[in-house]
């Protein structure tokens, strides 16, 4: 057989079975012609004493000095005793990232995760990672890949920031399953974006709007009671919005003043109730079909949608921008206001380390700006000779 040339090769007409046609050029590179018409380049080689033989590729997407190079790459790497067979099943075999995606949540997240975060993983999975790269072999996902989903993000840096996350963690556990040579994770040396931490923190003025928004809503019955007792609890346990939406009556002792939550984002713990909470509690009517304190529309069902009744609240109480997680932050800003210490405010919301809540720490210097400025005002009004400041002080 001659030199393999695209005219020889289209030339080649089947046969009743396989016909293999060989390069007089190099030796174990051929073309392999069904009966069916379709031609494929293959090689054939030696390694370590065993006989290999591979496809190139389909004649027509490749050429034949693209075969041939490839031919020539194989048989060199068998002569120095690398199995190119090996490599080449290995990438065959290789699973889609969203085969790796759907292993990921069905064995190692509900094991290791919990239910809110399961639901996070799962977004991101499905609606992030899947349409970019669900398709790609996990094997040949490179860095280049993984930071243009990221920079895709990049208008929503927390968005960002979790799916690179949950990519990595995908990615060390392909080399723990063996579809990924030991640190090859692609998602290293990426920089997360920054993010910018929003603490919002409501005034007595808000507080009595959005009190006033609630009695409205309630009187008015335009929201479900359940949606209005859920915002009351939230904004008077400082409770994370997960911990209020799926608590159960028998996590209530009233009258140890406690909610015991068997499960929260650091575990099990115990919130502290005041009277005020303990009070909307027993107003609460229970249901004897329903297990929830704040039930849904379904029977036995809790609440599963607070953000819509929220935001028409928030609109009557004109807190625009105002989240419920704000709530929680303006529960520790409060326990501040009224003397009590970073320690307690840590304790009262559950936080599991001292660094949490630290970040409360410049409001613990507002009673402290307050004395200074009560004192250097007395101090300037007498050195300015205000006599009107001093004797309203003194009165």
């Amino acid at each position: 057989m001659p030199k393999l040339t695209k005219r020889l090769v289209d030339s080649l007409k089947p046969k009743a079975s396989d016909v293999v046609h060989w390069d007089s050029a190099l030796s174990g590179f051929g073309v392999r012609v069904r009966p069916s018409g379709r031609k494929s380049y293959i090689v054939k080689c030696r390694c370590r004493g065993r006989q290999i033989k591979m496809t190139i590729g389909t004649h027509g997407p490749i050429t034949v000095e693209q075969a041939r190079t490839k031919a020539r790459g194989i048989i060199a790497e068998a002569k120095a005793g690398h199995d190119p067979s090996a490599e080449h099943s290995r990438m065959r075999q290789s699973p889609t990232v969203k085969e790796l995606g759907q292993r990921f949540l069905d064995d190692y997240v509900p094991t290791q995760c919990r239910a809110t975060t399961e639901r996070e993983y799962r977004r991101s999975v499905e609606l992030f990672i899947n349409p970019e790269i669900g398709t790609r072999k996990v094997i040949d996902i490179e860095r280049f890949d993984i930071a243009k989903i990221h920079h895709g993000l990049h208008d929503k840096p927390y968005q960002a920031n979790r799916t690179l996350g949950v990519l990595s963690k995908m990615f060390n556990l392909a080399e723990v399953w063996g579809l990924r040579p030991d640190g090859s994770n692609p998602c290293r040396h990426i920089t997360k974006y920054k993010e910018e931490k929003r603490e919002r923190f409501l005034s007595d003025e808000e507080y009595r709007r959005l009190g006033e928004a609630l009695r409205k809503a309630e009187a008015e019955k335009s929201e479900t009671q359940s949606a209005i007792d859920a915002i009351w609890l939230l904004m008077l346990t400082g409770c994370r919005l997960n911990e209020i939406m799926t608590l159960k009556w028998n996590h209530v002792d009233l009258d140890a003043k406690e909610l015991r939550l068997p499960d929260s984002k650091t575990g099990p713990k115990t919130v502290h109730l005041g009277s005020a909470v303990v009070n909307r509690l027993k107003a609460i009517k229970k249901l004897e079909d329903n297990e929830f304190v704040i039930t849904g529309k379904k029977s036995g069902g809790c609440l599963t949608d607070l953000q819509h009744p929220w935001r028409r609240v928030r609109k009557t109480a004109k807190l625009d921008g105002v989240r419920l997680h704000d709530l929680r932050h303006s529960f520790a800003s409060g326990g501040l206001a009224v003397g009590e210490g970073l320690s307690m405010i840590g304790k009262l919301l559950g936080h599991s380390q001292v660094q949490t809540t630290a970040r409360y720490a410049h409001l613990a210097n507002d009673p402290i700006k307050s004395a200074a400025d009560r004192i250097t005002e007395r101090i300037s009004a007498s050195a300015t000779g205000n006599e009107t400041l001093r004797t309203g002080e003194a009165a």
